[in-house]
């Protein structure tokens, strides 16, 4: 996942208050347990440290949450008496979680919102595709593509006029498909989807298949559920895309699983082998913007660690000492695993969670770098 939307909590300094809540079951005393809720969240948060406006305004913002509108829970993020940020969650919380800290308490994130892959779904007939985007979020329409409608229909006598119109209807479907897979291809590049799904009659799908550029055809999965025909829409559309968004969110992060073990080959310790697990190395790495994927495993004993942070994400380090260095005016301690989070949000690295990986990553985090220097800080390719 990519965490770009937490832009908005970097343009302010801390400290922050912080709340994941589960949303209440539609029952006869949800509305009860709601208020409850907040008001003990804001309570806990007093507790913590934070002032009496803004623990109001976590506990105002946790009261509004509905179940037919919030099923899981939210993630919510305040400051200075306003709540600056808050977010669905697709898993919801064992318990409510809060925090008053000078960071934003960033480390429950992934794992409640977990990887969420945008699928593009076409909805191929002969004479055109319908296209939609589907996430955690729902469905949004995500344009058309038109072909031609004449001819498209084979006749059923033999006479030649009738093969000549034939070859014409062979033709219509050839130059259909042709124009469907290119506007897939734009689609799927111009939405930056993940996962591609194509579901329509058999030869139509196949024909469009064969067409896409190679990358995107071995992507590509074909369902026969669901069509373009009105009525055609499908319980089992709806799994095929969600089965096909976990298998790439699986396959996803078991291939940076492979990268990051590759690094614990003999002779490639540490950075020079693109990768980075112990704290030191993964904080150099950030301060750097080096970090393009950041693995987060349940636990770890690293993800508590103590480092330094100034007010910017890449002002961070494991002593003070380095922060005078960084122009930080004024440091402050904060968790390891909030402080790589914001830095790999505001480089826009991808994160991604590991399920009880037992070897990797050692201490709770790892990274895949974008690029490594040498012992020399020469880049190495």
């Amino acid at each position: 996942m990519h965490l770009e939307s937490l832009t908005p909590l970097f343009a302010r300094s801390g400290p922050w208050a912080t709340a994941y809540a589960g949303t209440a079951q539609a029952t006869e005393s949800a509305g009860t347990e709601r208020r409850l809720t907040a008001r003990d969240a804001g309570e806990t948060l007093i507790g913590q440290g934070a002032d009496s406006r803004t623990a109001r305004a976590v506990t105002e913002r946790l009261e509004a949450f509905r179940p037919q509108d919030e099923p899981h829970g939210r993630a919510v993020f305040a400051n200075r008496g306003e709540v600056v940020l808050d977010l669905p969650l697709t898993q919801p919380p064992q318990q409510t979680l809060t925090s008053y800290s000078v960071l934003p308490h960033l480390a429950p994130l992934p794992e409640l919102m977990r990887e969420d892959p945008l699928c593009l779904t076409v909805r191929i007939d002969r004479t055109g595709a319908d296209m939609e985007l589907r996430d955690s979020q729902g469905v949004r329409p995500a344009g058309q593509a038109l072909g031609s409608d004449y001819p498209v229909h084979r006749t059923a006598t033999g006479d030649m006029s009738e093969r000549h119109f034939e070859l014409r209807v062979e033709e219509t479907w050839e130059s259909n498909a042709g124009l469907i897979a290119d506007a897939v291809a734009e689609r799927f590049a111009a939405t930056g989807a993940d996962v591609l799904v194509l579901c329509g009659d058999a030869r139509e799908r196949r024909a469009v298949h064969d067409r896409l550029p190679p990358a995107l055809r071995e992507a590509a999965v074909e369902t026969r559920h669901g069509g373009r025909a009105a009525g055609s829409d499908s319980e089992l559309l709806d799994e095929a895309t969600e089965q096909a968004r976990a298998d790439y969110a699986q396959r996803h992060t078991a291939e940076a699983l492979d990268g990051l073990r590759a690094g614990h080959a003999p002779g490639a310790p540490g950075l020079s082998a693109g990768t980075a697990e112990d704290v030191p190395d993964l904080v150099e790495a950030a301060r750097e913007h080096r970090i393009g994927t950041l693995l987060m495993g349940p636990g770890g004993t690293d993800r508590g660690r103590e480092v330094w942070v100034g007010e910017n994400p890449d002002q961070l380090g494991v002593r003070r000492s380095e922060l005078r260095y960084l122009g930080a005016s004024d440091p402050a301690p904060a968790r390891a695993d909030d402080a790589l989070l914001r830095s790999a949000a505001a480089t826009d690295a991808e994160v991604l969670v590991t399920d009880g990986e037992r070897d990797v990553p050692v201490g709770g985090m790892g990274a895949l770098l974008r690029w490594t220097n040498d012992p020399g800080g020469a880049p190495l390719s």
